[in-house]
C-alpha cells in the first residue's frame, strides 16, 4: 500500500517523455537572417520540459536585454518553449540563452542567435549568463553522492540484519543511524538547492520562498518530499526492529522491510532517466530493483566488515555464507538490469566511444569489473571459513606388552593410570578383544564449526579484500552519480536526427579559414558560410568575415563559386552582394545532386587576396 502511493503520488499528472531533453530545433533559425521581426521565439525538444521564471534571455544588437514577456508551451505542447517579442525590433543581431529543465528533473540550457534585416556590424561579447552556478553545481552534487551512499549503506545493511541473521546486532546499528541521518540530511540540502540548481543561480537562491513553493509542486520535489516520508517511516520501522528483535516475525519484517526499501529506489527512478524516455514502466520497474541490488550488494560489504571485526568464529560460519549467496544473487540482477539500462540509454554500441555518456558507462563497467574479481578473491576465503571442520584424531597409547604371567601391580603399573583391572581405576574390564596393534585410536573432535572460522589470518584476509571492494564501490557509486546527470546517447541521436514535422530542410554551415599573409586584423580569419537549404533548385548563401581577433570585418570583396566535377558542371559564380556586415545572395541555382566544390575568395586589399576551396554535399 505505501508503494503504490508513493507511486501515485510521484507520477500523478506527468506527461508522457521521450528521452532526456534535447533542443532539436529554433524558430527563427540559428544563424538565420529574416527580414521582419519575429512576434515569438519558440524553441523544440525531443521530450516534455519545464519552464522557470527567467527560461529566456534577450539580448539586443546594442547588447542590452531586451523585455520578453512570459515563457509558454507553443500550442499546448509540452516539448516547446515559446516567449513572446516586442512589436518592434532594430536590425541587427539578437542573442537568446535559454533554459529549461528535462522530464527527468535535469536542467538544461543553451544559446543561438538570429538577425533582423541584417547582421550587426560589429560585434562584442555578450554576457547571457553562467550555464550554471559552479558552487550551486558542487552541493548538488556532492549532496546526490552523499544520498546514493547512504541510502546504499540503509538498505543493505537492513538486509543484513534480515537475512543473514547474525547473534550480535549492535556493531551495525551505528552505521545504521549514520546511514538514516545522511540521507535525511542530503534530501534536505537537494530540495533546498533544487530551485537555484534548476535556475543556474547561487545557493543564497535556495532561500527564496517563491522558487522554493515551485520546487514543492515540480515532480523533483515530490519525489523528494516522498523520499523524506519514507525515511521517517525507516525509522519507526528500525526501532521496532531492534528494540523488539525476539517478537518481531520475520516474515512481517521481511515484507515491511521490503516495501520501505522499494520505496525509497522509486523516490530516484521517478524523477531521473528512468521516468523519460522508451518503455517507460519497464524502465522504472529495472530501475527500481537495479537501485536495490545495488544497495544489499554494497552495503552489506559494509555489514559484513563490521561482522568479521566484531564478531565470533561461530557466528562467521553462518553469516558469511549466507551473505556470499546474497551477493551472488545481487551480482545476477545487477547484471540483467544494467545490460537492459545501458542499451536504454546508448542506443548503438558506436556511442559507448562516441558520447559522453558512453564513456562514463564504459568507466562504470570498469569499476564493476574490478569489483567482481575482488569479490571472487573474498569468495576464496568465504569458503575457507564455511568448510565444515575436519575431525581431530586423538591418540591414545596402546598398552606395553607384559610378560606371561607378570603380577597385576606390575601389569598396571606399566599400562599407565585409566587401564588397570576391574576395581583399581573405576574403568570397566576389557570385553576381550584384540588389543591395539600400537597405532593412534582416533577420536572425533567437536562438529558445526568452520575450519576457518577461528583462524585470525583467514578472517584478516577477508577483512582486508571486503575493505577493498568497498573502496571500489565507493568510486563505482560517484561514476554512477555523473553518470544519472549526463545526457543518454539514445537521446543525443534523437536531437540530431528528428526533425520537427514541416519543418524546412536543414542549412549547411561551412567555415572557411584563410590567411592572405598580411599582419592586420583582416589578414587572416574564417567566413562563415551558410548554404539555405543545400539542396537542388534555388539556394540562398551568406558569408560573415571574421577577423583574426574573432569580431566581424568590413573587407571588399567575398565571391563564391561552385562546381560539380564529377558532371564537369561550373563553375558557378554565387554572385553576392555587400548587405554592409555581410554578403548573401538568394538566387544561386545549384542544378544536380552530388558533391560540389565551393570556391571562396577573400579580398582583404587591393593586392591581397586568398582563395580556399570546401567540398559541400547538395541532396536531391
Amino acid at each position: 500500500m505505501l508503494l503504490g502511493t508513493v507511486l501515485v503520488l510521484l507520477l500523478a499528472g506527468a506527461a508522457p517523455a521521450s528521452a532526456h531533453s534535447a533542443l532539436r530545433s529554433t524558430d527563427p533559425d540559428d544563424g538565420s537572417v529574416v527580414r521582419q521581426a519575429p512576434r515569438h521565439v519558440t524553441l523544440t525538444f525531443t521530450e516534455s520540459v519545464g519552464l522557470l521564471d527567467d527560461s529566456f534571455r534577450v539580448f539586443g544588437p546594442d547588447q542590452r536585454r531586451v523585455h520578453t514577456g512570459e515563457a509558454t508551451h507553443a500550442d499546448g505542447r509540452s516539448d516547446t518553449a515559446r516567449v513572446g517579442l516586442p512589436g518592434k525590433l532594430a536590425e541587427g543581431t539578437y542573442t537568446v540563452a535559454w533554459r529549461v529543465v528535462s522530464a527527468d528533473s535535469h536542467p538544461v540550457s543553451g544559446a543561438f542567435s538570429f538577425s533582423v534585416g541584417k547582421r550587426s556590424a560589429t560585434t562584442g561579447q555578450i554576457d547571457t549568463g553562467p550555464a550554471e552556478d559552479p558552487l550551486t553545481r558542487g552541493l548538488y552534487d556532492a549532496a546526490r553522492y552523499l544520498a546514493y551512499l547512504a541510502a546504499a549503506l540503509l538498505v543493505g545493511t537492513a538486509a543484513f540484519v534480515l537475512l543473514c541473521r547474525p547473534a550480535h546486532t549492535a556493531p551495525l546499528r551505528r552505521p545504521l543511524v549514520a546511514a538514516w541521518w545522511t540521507l535525511l540530511g542530503s534530501t534536505a540540502v537537494l530540495l533546498l538547492l533544487r530551485a537555484p540548481y534548476e535556475a543556474g543561480t547561487g545557493p543564497a537562491a535556495a532561500f527564496d520562498a517563491t522558487a522554493l513553493g515551485r520546487t514543492l509542486t515540480g515532480r523533483p520535489g515530490l519525489a523528494l518530499l516522498a523520499r523524506l516520508l519514507v525515511l521517517l517511516l525507516t525509522a519507526a520501522f528500525l526501532i521496532r526492529l531492534f528494540r523488539h528483535r525476539d517478537t518481531v516475525k520475520r516474515p512481517v519484517a521481511l515484507a515491511i522491510g521490503t516495501a520501505l526499501a522499494a520505496a525509497l529506489a522509486l523516490t530516484w527512478a521517478a524523477a531521473e532517466h528512468a521516468s523519460a524516455g522508451i518503455q517507460v514502466p519497464a524502465a522504472m520497474t529495472s530501475s527500481v530493483v537495479h537501485l536495490l541490488a545495488t544497495g544489499v550488494w554494497l552495503g552489506g560489504l559494509v555489514a559484513l566488515l563490521l561482522t568479521l571485526r566484531h564478531s565470533s568464529g561461530d557466528d562467521l560460519v553462518e553469516v558469511v555464507p549466507r551473505f556470499s549467496r546474497i551477493a551472488y544473487a545481487s551480482v545476477t540482477v545487477l547484471a540483467v538490469t544494467g545490460l537492459y539500462q545501458s542499451w536504454r540509454g546508448l542506443g548503438s554500441l558506436s556511442a559507448l566511444s562516441g558520447t559522453s555518456y558512453g564513456r562514463l558507462l564504459l568507466a562504470k563497467l570498469a569499476g564493476v569489473a574490478v569489483l567482481l574479481l575482488v569479490a571472487g578473491y573474498s569468495r576464496r576465503w568465504t569458503a575457507r571459513i564455511a568448510a565444515p571442520a575436519v575431525p581431530a584424531r586423538v591418540a591414545v597409547p596402546a598398552p606395553v606388552p607384559q610378560p606371561v604371567g607378570a603380577p597385576a601391580e606390575g601389569r598396571e603399573a606399566a599400562a599407565g593410570p585409566g587401564t588397570g583391572e576391574p576395581g583399581t581405576s573405576g574403568e570397566p574390564e576389557s570385553s576381550g578383544k584384540p588389543e591395539s596393534s600400537g597405532e593412534p585410536v582416533s577420536s572425533d573432535g567437536p562438529a558445526g564449526r568452520g575450519a576457518g572460522s577461528g583462524d585470525p589470518g583467514i578472517r584478516r584476509r577477508l577483512r582486508r579484500s571486503v575493505m577493498v571492494e568497498v573502496a571500489v564501490a565507493a568510486v563505482v557509486l560517484m561514476i554512477t552519480t555523473v553518470l544519472t546527470g549526463t545526457l543518454p546517447s539514445r537521446a543525443q541521436a534523437e536531437a540530431a536526427q528528428q526533425a520537427p514535422v514541416g519543418a524546412l530542410p536543414p542549412t549547411t554551415e561551412i567555415t572557411v579559414p584563410f590567411d592572405t599573409g598580411t599582419d592586420t586584423v583582416t589578414g587572416s580569419g574564417k567566413v562563415q558560410v551558410t548554404l539555405d537549404p543545400a539542396r537542388v533548385g534555388e539556394n540562398g548563401v551568406q558569408a560573415v568575415v571574421y577577423g583574426s581577433d574573432t569580431g566581424l570585418v568590413v573587407i571588399p570583396e567575398v565571391r563564391i563559386t561552385f562546381t560539380l566535377p564529377s558532371r564537369k558542371v561550373g563553375p558557378i559564380d554565387a554572385g553576392l552582394t555587400d548587405r554592409g556586415g555581410y554578403w548573401s545572395t538568394n538566387s544561386v541555382n545549384l542544378p544536380l545532386a552530388g558533391k560540389w566544390t565551393m570556391k571562396t575568395t577573400v579580398r582583404v586589399s587591393d593586392v591581397d587576396q586568398v582563395s580556399v576551396e570546401r567540398q559541400v554535399r547538395v541532396e536531391p
